[in-house]
């Protein structure tokens, strides 16, 4: 890709987003390794999310485009009460589940751009974000809310969010029963996506927009201006923190992804670096090209099993730019056809 005009496009930009990184050192970036137990860990908490009821509560609010859509309130695995919304095709049964997440400023409605119109869709609202969960579970603030919790592995929110479409999709199963998941996440959304995807069986896909949380190994030395510089600054005065965070990393959790996964990832973004987004990316190739050991398998941590990496290189993420509107419209295709190929993917494996 011939760089872009960066000067020209944000000459008020008080950091190069670029990092200093081309594409090809951005394809190079590697991810975190895992934590001893690092999986064994995840799927115990997938395994009781799974367990808990979230007993959907649904009021109905009208048409929109292909779908019905309803307000939704469920049950996480803590207990908490969460809402967001659902939504079920009008003409028809729904082939697909999608599993809709979100950026850092919460979600005021359902978008629909990613959406076939034969799928039935969960758009969940992280704890504590966005208009109908602000407080709930968190707190609101952004800088807060991703500090929430980071003494404790167990009580860390980002784990917590994780979990949390976990139970939205539970919720969409008790709606409208099992469907194949297909999981759909940007920046904050994105890197909770990635944090998720490889724990569930339900999942066979996932497209992850500028995925945050990727590779605290470098992006605890940048400088931004998104949750990460919250977050850097935290680990400066709390050395200590770096020994949770291991455990949310989202190129730690790509490398174990067993699904097609389409990851947007930008080369110039002031909000989530750049080598963050490509190491979940290179995470996701590493794990399609990786052939399991016989000791991954023996506990079930065989990556490379079913992954496969569709790369998009944005020219930028978290900015306005020249050309955006064509750009974003081909990614929404783009995840619309992604979805058609996993599907099938997924139709042939199970016979």
């Amino acid at each position: 890709m011939t760089a872009a005009p960066y000067d020209a496009w944000f000459p008020a930009a008080a950091i190069d987003g670029t990092y200093g990184c081309d594409e090809a050192a951005l394809r190079a970036v590697p991810p975190v390794p895992p934590p001893p137990g690092f999986a064994a860990t995840w799927r115990r908490w997938n395994e009781s999310a799974r367990a808990v009821p979230a007993a959907p509560d649904l009021v109905p609010l009208g048409r929109i485009g292909a779908h019905e859509v309803s307000s939704l309130t469920f049950t996480a695995s803590d207990g908490l009460r969460l809402r967001g919304w659902l939504a079920v095709p009008t003409s028809g049964a729904a082939r697909v589940g999608i599993v809709h997440s979100h950026g850092y400023g919460g979600r005021e409605a359902p978008d629909f751009a990613r959406v076939p119109a034969d799928a039935a869709v969960v758009f969940p609202v992280a704890r504590g974000l966005g208009a109908v969960n602000a407080g709930v579970g968190a707190p609101e603030s952004k800088d807060e809310h991703v500090l929430h919790g980071i003494g404790s592995v167990d009580e860390y929110v980002l784990g917590r969010c994780a979990s949390d479409l976990w139970s939205a999709a539970n919720a969409l199963d008790e709606v409208v029963g099992p469907l194949p998941h297909y999981v759909v996440g940007e920046s904050f959304g994105g890197g909770i996506g990635a944090l998720a995807l490889p724990w569930d069986d339900r999942i066979v896909g996932a497209t992850l927009i500028v995925p945050s949380f990727g590779q605290y190994d470098v992006r605890l030395d940048l400088q931004c201006e998104g949750s990460g510089e919250a977050v850097r600054r935290h680990v400066l005065a709390h050395p200590e923190a770096r020994e949770v965070l291991r455990w949310f990393d989202a190129s730690t959790a790509a490398a174990f992804a067993r699904v097609p996964v389409r990851v947007e990832a930008a080369l110039w973004d002031t909000f989530v670096p750049p080598p963050g987004q490509f190491a979940v990316a290179n995470a996701v190739a590493a794990a399609g090209d990786a052939a399991p050991s016989s000791a991954a398998a023996s506990v079930g941590d065989a990556a490379g099993t079913g992954a496969e990496l569709e790369l998009a290189v944005l020219p930028a993420g978290h900015a306005e730019y020249p050309g955006l509107a064509e750009v974003r419209a081909a990614a929404e295709a783009a995840t619309l056809r992604h979805i058609e190929r996993v599907l099938d993917r997924s139709r042939l494996a199970t016979g």
